[in-house]
């Protein structure tokens, strides 16, 4: 009988391989069997884990072609059947990533788990973009939300009195509830946003509009997955390129 193997949860971060974290490149280096993800850096795996079984288990928009519970199941018996497991994600693990459900799944059977964080997109993509998150005088927190559903009202409302900075991860599809709620509990609509797209790929663009706006913007400029959105005054503090231009902004209200 094998003995019982290992299972290393590692974050990819945003995609760019320069990104990934020394740990998570060693994790990878002596993996048995990698189980990645479709935001996962995953081009180069047969290079970065040249002696491991690759098993593609992304999850797509409104398409999950493995669910949840049988990734969790996978983890848990190739880690029985004595391999090094590496569970390659995109980001960071823990946010909003469901690695707290693997990790907890494998401790419930007994497989010894670790967990190497990752560099999320919800701090490097605006970065990418030149938006600091926090600045002074302008912004002193941030929060990061997920906009894979529509955020309930009572969310909507303590969100929008939160102040600072707010990060959207996988909001394309939910944007125009999400303003529409800002808007209804009192956010102005001259707030700016951003959504970031393909951050750290040589097709990363920005579009840049205000809260009233940037539901048309994107629309004509048919922002897709994935993309960061960035709503709060730091929009205007982009330093890449037009970004940083306060005319941009002006520009993409036209659409409003």
């Amino acid at each position: 009988m094998n003995a019982i193997g290992t299972v290393t949860l590692v974050g990819g971060g945003p995609g760019d391989l320069d990104l990934m974290t020394v740990g998570g490149l060693k994790a990878l280096q002596t993996a048995d069997v990698v189980l990645y993800d479709r935001l996962a850096p995953h081009e180069r795996l047969a290079e970065l884990a040249p002696d491991a079984v690759l098993i593609d288990v992304g999850k797509r928009p409104g398409h999950h072609a493995v669910e949840q519970r049988e990734i969790e199941r996978m983890l848990v018996e190739h880690a029985r059947a004595g391999s090094r497991v590496v569970r390659l994600k995109g980001g960071d693990s823990y946010v909003l990533g469901r690695g707290g459900e693997e990790v907890a799944a494998c401790r419930a059977t007994g497989i010894p788990v670790r967990v190497i964080p990752g560099v999320t997109s919800a701090t490097s993509v605006p970065a990418a973009a030149g938006i600091p998150l926090t600045h002074r005088g302008v912004s002193r927190l941030f929060t990061v939300v997920s906009g894979h559903a529509p955020l309930t009202d009572d969310e909507l409302r303590h969100l929008a009195g939160l102040g600072g900075t707010i990060v959207v991860l996988m909001g394309v599809g939910t944007l125009p509830s999400l303003v529409a709620g800002l808007a209804r509990h009192g956010m102005a609509g001259t707030t700016p946003v951003a959504a970031v797209e393909r951050g750290f790929t040589v097709a990363q663009r920005t579009t840049v509009s205000d809260l009233h706006g940037i539901v048309t913007a994107a629309g004509v400029a048919g922002v897709t997955s994935p993309a960061v959105i960035v709503i709060g005054e730091v929009v205007r503090l982009a330093v890449d390129g037009d970004d940083a231009d306060d005319r941009q902004l002006a520009r993409a209200q036209e659409f409003a």
